[in-house]
């Protein structure tokens, strides 16, 4: 299918017909249900998905049994998250046998892999599009050819396109936004399926990254958050982008991820501390603290230059916020080697992690390699680094007690009725006393108690 722009208007116009039809047919507009499994990426392409469908008449309902046309947006990262989707899949098998007319389509990372297609090709066949991840420009074309033809389509080619900028994101959230700069990765890390399914680097320009962020402020957003497989290899200088966000008139925050160790700068630090609008904090994945675990994942950097990183921004600002990233299990790690990543924890002082148990990803590196470690002993691993963890943030998010905040108040709380919660700019949860109607406002907030995942306070009157 060669993407031109006739082709695109064409799909489109009668892709609108079709919706003018169904609705004058059936009394509404045809509806479409979409599911974004996995990162914050696959967030935002399933919303500009809901902008491409919205620009040509459909509606949006949360119920699948209702839709003509579900999409599930896919991620590759790990195997529990391709499970649930050919579980997902699978059960709908019935459901098309009952209701024909109706689309299902799988798209993403996961539908990237030739593997994965092939297999939904000859075992579900109630899929009728399945497209991967260098092919969203031509969605228009692939949906009217599927619908026109009541035929199945595949399309999974690598072919890489400009990054196209003529697009509506119908947005999930009113006060927080996501928005992607860059495309792809070019560092290959032997365990990650990534490179493969999203292709290599490619930057938005940054005039059109700041003006989104400038409409998004205009709409009311409260948090920015940029997104990028590693935003530090923006192509036209990540530093002076965030610079420039910073510059942008309002009230609101800039978060972003993620960030390679490996190019994390002196500069970006600087950067953040220099900054009035960017989150004093740092997502850097470090995955491992062994150093020969790190080569064998080919990150590209040792612990003690991953330390170094860490060291000038605490130097700068002793109570610097880092989260990361871990792998338990690595094929070949050693006990001993694990615990060198307890001992990072502690060293670092985190005031969060996001840990994994090693999934295998078929067509990486370390696929390739002996994993003699059992999925017990990873489990057990996993549930030590967790204890590790709580040990150390319980201690670490003390140095908030007693001390005033500033909160994003972004919903109700868990401890109950008259509760709400939000998000310092650290990014850790606060809850507090407080009416509904301070949902989507920056508060001043007092915090009483540090847990070992939150924070909890009390409301600072205005006087």
């Amino acid at each position: 299918m060669q993407l031109q722009d006739t082709e695109i208007e064409y799909a489109k116009a009668k892709l609108k017909d079709f919706s003018v039809d169904y609705l004058q047919s059936c009394g509404h507009s045809p509806l479409a249900f979409i599911h974004s499994f996995g990162c914050q990426q696959n967030v935002s392409d399933g919303e500009k998905l809901k902008g491409k469908l919205a620009d040509i008449g459909f509606g949006f309902t949360d119920e699948y049994t209702k839709a003509d046309l579900i999409i599930f947006n896919t991620c590759a990262v790990r195997e529990n998250a391709e499970d649930k989707v050919f579980g997902t899949i699978g059960d709908l098998k019935h459901f098309k046998e009952q209701n024909p007319d109706t689309v299902i389509a799988v798209c993403g990372c996961m539908a990237q892999q030739k593997h994965i297609a092939e297999k939904i090709k000859e075992t579900y066949k109630q899929v009728d599009l399945v497209f991967g991840t260098f092919a969203y420009n031509e969605f228009y074309q692939m949906l009217w050819y599927v619908i026109s033809n009541k035929k199945r389509l595949f399309n999974i080619s690598e072919n890489s396109t400009e990054i196209s900028e003529d697009f509506k994101q119908l947005r999930d959230d009113k006060l927080k936004a996501f928005v992607p700069i860059m495309y792809g990765c070019n560092n290959f890390c032997t365990y990650c399926i990534v490179p493969y399914v999203r292709g290599r680097e490619r930057s938005r320009k940054p005039e059109a990254v700041v003006d989104e962020v400038k409409r998004l402020v205009e709409d009311g957003y409260k948090e920015i958050t940029l997104l990028g497989q590693n935003v530090n290899s923006y192509s036209y200088g990540f530093a002076e982008l965030l610079k420039n966000i910073d510059s942008i008139p309002g009230k609101f925050r800039i978060r972003f991820m993620s960030s390679h160790p490996k190019d994390a700068s002196k500069e970006l630090i600087d950067t953040i501390l220099g900054s009035e609008k960017v989150c004093k904090c740092l997502h850097l994945p470090v995955q491992s603290g062994c150093d020969r675990i790190l080569a064998a994942m080919n990150r590209r950097y040792t612990k003690a230059q991953y330390l170094e990183i860490i060291n000038y921004a605490r130097e700068k600002s002793p109570d610097f916020s880092f989260s990361t990233d871990l792998i338990v299990g690595f094929p070949g790690e050693t006990y001993e080697e694990f615990c060198e990543t307890k001992e990072l924890i502690k060293q670092v002082k985190y005031d969060n992690i996001y840990s994994f148990v090693y999934s295998r990803r078929s067509g990486t590196k370390a696929a390739e390699l002996e994993d003699n470690i059992s999925d017990k002993q990873k489990g057990l691993w996993l549930r030590e680094l967790l204890l590790e963890q709580r040990e150390v943030s319980s201690q670490w998010l003390s140095r908030f007690v007693g001390k005033t905040v500033e909160v994003l108040a972004d919903g109700e709380g868990r401890t109950g009725e008259g509760y709400i919660t939000g998000k310092t700019d650290e990014g850790i949860i606060v809850e507090f006393e407080g009416e509904k109607k301070l949902i989507g406002e920056f508060i001043q907030v007092r915090i009483t108690k540090a847990m070992n995942w939150a924070l909890a306070g009390e409301l600072v009157e205005d006087k």
